[in-house]
């Protein structure tokens, strides 16, 4: 025999072996391979070949619709620390990652101007008092002079004005000592509360502009995770209600409730904000990536107990009893809903089925 030929003979009994595999798997799956009633007898009803608490009724059912909608973990508390004045910043203190205290400097910008501004409102001050000094005097003498009948009404009236117009530029002066010395205040720049530096804007050399972030801050504690969710599922939630929160990275699933519904609706994606308030998970960051799952909506659904579900293979079987004999039906699954699992196709709503059936067997 050649070599050929012999290959074309394992070829043949290779094809024919799958074949009456194939016929085995559907006559054991049409309940070929199960004992059949003898002539003459009476079928044996489902209740005495199997207990009724191995066995279950398919219904149909109301069930949730329950959907999944990507978020992102952030911060209740954010601050952009950004300079209230126009100055060249010296130094930063601090670098993405870094945990600030609440009063910590985070930077320092270029006083020298404030500084010599500073020091002329001071000059000022001072002559302001002087002649504030020489109005009181001309004052106090003009007076005297008055009260003996030495000076005139008139005269009297002009120094008491000049007094008070000296005391006015006082007052002035001392209020720009004051201002200026708010700005050497701004000079440097604080931390409002407790939290970590998320980003670093800006290096030294850098000109500091007001409102122009130099590092931007955030709390870890109060976190919400933000999801973006379409309006017809939007508009059926409310706050404080409780919802499913999934966080892939940490491998948890946490009960949530909804803090804030944004009323405005995304043109271009039909969308709102949800903000859900997280409770306090540890090892939780702003930024992680995280799940909303909640239900929209209902739709009717076969369901079956999952321990009534075989596996042969990739084919997902269940045994009906029909007529007090066991049949195997193919069936398909959708999504599982705790104990209970979603039939798409193979079974309809009224047929009973056999629970654990390799226990029933």
């Amino acid at each position: 025999m050649s070599q050929t030929e012999h290959k074309n003979i394992n070829k043949i009994v290779m094809i024919f072996a799958a074949v009456l595999a194939l016929i085995l798997l559907l006559l054991y799956m049409q309940g070929s391979f199960v004992s059949k009633v003898a002539p003459g007898l009476s079928p044996q009803s489902s209740d005495s070949t199997t207990p009724k608490n191995q066995t279950a009724l398919v219904e149909k059912i109301q069930v949730d619709d329950v959907l999944a909608w990507p978020g992102t973990v952030r911060s209740r508390t954010v601050a952009n620390i950004a300079p209230r004045m126009t100055a060249r910043i010296l130094e930063i203190k601090v670098n993405a990652g870094d945990k600030v205290k609440k009063g910590d400097i985070i930077a320092r910008l270029d006083e020298r101007d404030i500084r010599a501004q500073e020091n002329a409102a001071l000059a000022a001050l001072v002559g302001a008092h002087a002649q504030a000094n020489r109005a009181k005097a001309d004052e106090q003498r003009t007076r005297s002079l008055y009260s003996k009948e030495a000076a005139t009404r008139e005269k009297f009236d002009a120094v008491v004005a000049q007094a008070k117009e000296a005391q006015a530029g006082v007052n002035q002066a001392a209020s720009s000592v004051s201002e200026i010395r708010s700005h050497l205040a701004d000079t440097l720049l604080l931390a409002p509360f407790d939290g970590v530096v998320v980003k670093r804007l800006k290096e030294p050399g850098d000109m500091g502009l007001p409102g122009v972030p130099v590092v931007t801050l955030q709390t870890p504690k109060g976190l919400r995770l933000e999801a973006d969710v379409p309006n017809t599922c939007a508009g059926r939630y409310s706050t404080g209600m409780d919802v499913t929160v999934r966080i892939d990275t940490l491998g948890l699933t946490t009960n949530a409730q909804i803090d804030e519904i944004s009323p405005e609706v995304d043109p271009q994606t039909r969308t709102q904000l949800i903000k859900i308030a997280l409770p306090a998970i540890e090892g939780l960051q702003p930024g992680y990536f995280g799940w909303l799952e909640q239900a929209c909506g209902q739709h009717e659904a076969l369901l079956i107990p999952a321990s009534a579900v075989q596996h042969i293979g990739q084919l997902e079987v269940v045994k009906v009893l029909s007529e007090g004999r066991q049949l195997m039906r193919h069936i398909r699954t959708a999504k599982t809903f705790g104990d209970q699992i979603e039939v798409v196709s193979g079974l309809h709503a009224g047929e009973t089925i056999i629970i654990n059936p390799e226990q029933a067997q």
